[in-house]
């Protein structure tokens, strides 16, 4: 057995970053950045905004050197059934890149809705800033914001909405640090 670890480990390795690549690409488009988001990151730890009081990686975007995104990964502890891992990208400017599901427990054919492979709902917060909408919108429809719930299935899109949001204040106000660590790209 440890034969085969060995012998299966460099691989494994390889597999998983090309996994997480692909997630992070879904997000920030390849063509609007020219380094390693994979190996230029931070960790971060902020418990009200990113929903863990474990450190969480931020990946980053640059292209020369500038910043174009981040993308935080966020824990929504709210979720029915329990935490909701997520990848939050935002661009610099603010708006949302993009927002995908990691992982979660949610009831499927409920709450899996938050997954692209099973609906398009959680594409809806692509462009979207702490400024559009309002900040009193940034929920969902039943709680008097903008955001599509689940039939059957509020709590799910609640949770969502909220890590979202909160995210995107974390990043207006930590961004120039997020960027500006000293630290050289892998």
């Amino acid at each position: 057995l440890l034969w085969v670890n060995d012998g299966t480990r460099d691989r494994i390795a390889a597999n998983e970053q090309a996994t997480l690549l692909q997630r992070l690409n879904e997000i920030v488009p390849p063509e609007s950045y020219n380094n390693s988001p994979q190996t230029d990151t931070v960790q971060v730890t902020a418990p009200a905004e990113l929903g863990t009081t474990q450190a969480v990686t931020v990946y980053l975007f640059r292209r020369d050197g500038q910043p174009v995104a981040a993308v935080l990964t966020v824990i929504a502890p709210d979720g029915y059934s329990g935490n909701i891992k997520l990848l939050v990208g935002v661009y610099y400017d603010g708006r949302v890149a993009g927002v995908r599901a990691v992982s979660h427990k949610e009831t499927p054919g409920l709450g899996d809705y938050i997954e692209t492979g099973r609906s398009d709902w959680i594409l809806g917060f692509n462009g979207r800033s702490l400024v559009s909408p309002s900040p009193g919108d940034w929920r969902v429809k039943p709680d008097g914001g903008v955001f599509d719930a689940f039939t059957g299935a509020t709590i799910t899109p609640r949770a969502v909405v909220r890590a979202v949001y909160k995210s995107l204040l974390y990043f207006e106000r930590e961004k120039t640090n997020l960027f500006t660590t000293d630290r050289v790209e892998s």
